[in-house]
C-alpha cells in the first residue's frame, strides 16, 4: 500500500488560509511522480501545476546540441508552473522527476482563478517566485565559479532538505546532467567526498554519512539559497494548519 499523503506536506499548500484551501482542495489530485517522468517539455504547455510532497522535480534548460543543465529544483517547498501565473503560457525549460514520490496536481484554470483574485494566494506565489529566481541565479553563478566538488555538495544538501531520509537514488550520469558537467568530473568529485567519509556511493545509491561535513565543504551558494527561502517563506511555514482530512494516494 502506498503511504498516506496529505496536501499539508507541501509548504505552499499548508500555508493557505482555510478559505483558499477549501476552494482548491476539491480539485487537488494526489498522483505518483515516477523517477525520470517528464512533466513538461521545452516549449510545451502545462495543463496542471504540480505541488510535490515527497517527490523532487528538476527544471532543466536544454541546448540545441542536446546538452542540458539543471537551473532549479522543486520539492515540498514549492510548485511547478511559475511561468503560467507570471504571464507566460510556455517555458524554454524541461521539467523531469529527479526523485520519485508523490505530489498533488491542480488544473491550471483553477489556480489562475484563485491567483486573479489578487489575494493571499497571489502574494504567496509571488514570494515563492522571488525565492525561486534567487535559486536560479545562484545556480548559474555556482556553475560558473565553483568546483564540481562544491557544486555536488550544494546539490546534495538542497536535495536532502526536501527528503525525509539521508539516502538518494541517483546515478552519476544523471548527476552529470543535473550539473551540466562531464561524468568523469562527477566520478572524481563523488570519490573525494566518499574519501572524506561524507557520503557512501554504490550502484546508483548515495547515502549521506556526514551532513555537517558537506556543509563545511560546500560553497556559499547553498547558504544564499536557503537563507532567501527562509526570509521569504519562513513566516508562512510557521503557521500550523488546521487538521484536514488527508487526500490519500
Amino acid at each position: 500500500m502506498p503511504p498516506i499523503q496529505d496536501p499539508n506536506q507541501n509548504h505552499l499548500l499548508a500555508a493557505l488560509l482555510d478559505a483558499e484551501f477549501d476552494r482548491l482542495s476539491p480539485h487537488l489530485e494526489c498522483i505518483p511522480l515516477l523517477l525520470g517522468e517528464v512533466l513538461c517539455q521545452s516549449g510545451g504547455t502545462l495543463d496542471y501545476v504540480y505541488f510535490p510532497t515527497t517527490a523532487i522535480i528538476s527544471i532543466h534548460y536544454l541546448l540545441e546540441n542536446g546538452g542540458s543543465s539543471e537551473i532549479a529544483g522543486v520539492g515540498n517547498e514549492g510548485v511547478l508552473g511559475v511561468a503560467l501565473f507570471m504571464g507566460g503560457s510556455t517555458t524554454p525549460s524541461r521539467a523531469v522527476v529527479q526523485t520519485g514520490g508523490f505530489g498533488y496536481r491542480l488544473p491550471v484554470r483553477v489556480l489562475m482563478e484563485e491567483f486573479n483574485r489578487a489575494g493571499p494566494v497571489m502574494r504567496l506565489l509571488l514570494r515563492y517566485t522571488q525565492a525561486l529566481l534567487t535559486h536560479m541565479s545562484q545556480t548559474a553563478v555556482c556553475n560558473r565559479h565553483h568546483t564540481v566538488e562544491q557544486q555536488l555538495c550544494r546539490w546534495l544538501l538542497l536535495t536532502l532538505d526536501r527528503l525525509s531520509s539521508n539516502e538518494l537514488t541517483m546515478t552519476q550520469e544523471l548527476i552529470s546532467n543535473m550539473l551540466g558537467v562531464r561524468r568523469e568530473g562527477v566520478t572524481e568529485a563523488a570519490g573525494r567526498l566518499q574519501g572524506y567519509r561524507y557520503i557512501s556511493y554504490r550502484r546508483g545509491h548515495i547515502t549521506v554519512l556526514d551532513r555537517a561535513g558537506l556543509e563545511q565543504h560546500v560553497c556559499e551558494c547553498y547558504g544564499v539559497v536557503k537563507k532567501e527561502f527562509g526570509r521569504l517563506l519562513s513566516d508562512v511555514r510557521q503557521r500550523q494548519p488546521v487538521a484536514r482530512p488527508g487526500l490519500a494516494a
